[in-house]
């Protein structure tokens, strides 16, 4: 089946061309002008994954990103001109999985839709526990949810992946480029900037003190560590 995908953008030239250029790509896509609109078809056509733009009337990206993450863990891409690290780091700590900058590549863009999809798409014959735990930090693969204490943690979709991949190599140092592989894709290889932002709000999330980290440890130069070796890791 073609993966569906809602663009949510302003201008018309973009929206009408990205949409042309993704539908001749075999995917099924639906547009809107403004968040409003976007939520709306969010509910309707519920998307595979959604390119979001920042910049628009009567409800901006960033409000559109918080409220379908209220509701779903649809992976989001935002497309914007807004191109500076913390315009970034806010999107990706509202829940983005993916950021890319105008003026942009049709087909670099495509790209990672297409990454985006791979990673959200479970893999046949994959063998994974039901559960992850650290201590009081608990990861259900099965229902999506990640607690501490017994309270839920409100983890993006790509976070979650993150977490899941650093609990299933407890006590081992990842290096950033394994990472980058693994939880982004191959194409994304070399582009290690994702890691370190991410690794900043998992840690903002999932720690009980961040500055003080119990679970997720950089190991500088080498790469990043979840828990201890020798650890109390179960499954």
């Amino acid at each position: 089946m073609k993966s569906k995908v809602l663009v949510i953008d302003d201008d018309r030239s973009v929206l009408t061309l990205l949409s042309q250029y993704l539908a001749n790509a075999g995917y099924q896509v639906s547009q809107a002008e403004n968040g409003l609109e976007g939520l709306r078809l969010l509910y309707q056509e519920q998307p595979d994954v959604i390119v979001l733009d920042l910049m628009m009337p009567r409800l901006d990206g960033w409000v559109t990103l918080s409220r379908i993450r209220e509701l779903t863990d649809v992976p989001v891409l935002i497309l914007s001109a807004k191109g500076e690290e913390l315009d970034k780091l806010r999107g990706f700590r509202l829940g983005a999985d993916d950021y890319v900058t105008k003026p942009f590549s049709f087909a670099e863009l495509e790209a990672r839709l297409q990454a985006i999809l791979s990673r959200s798409a479970r893999r046949p014959g994959e063998k994974r526990p039901d559960m992850l735990r650290w201590g009081d930090l608990e990861v259900n693969l099965k229902a999506h949810l990640v607690t501490r204490g017994g309270q839920a943690l409100d983890l993006s979709p790509t976070e979650f992946r993150l977490l899941t991949y650093l609990m299933e190599h407890a006590g081992e140092v990842v290096s950033a480029e394994e990472l980058v592989v693994r939880v982004w894709g191959q194409e994304y290889a070399g582009d290690v900037g994702y890691i370190r932002r991410y690794i900043w709000h998992l840690r903002q999330k999932i720690e009980p003190d961040p500055a003080h980290p119990q679970y997720l440890f950089n190991e500088r130069g080498v790469g990043y560590r979840f828990g201890m070796p020798q650890s109390p890791y179960t499954f």
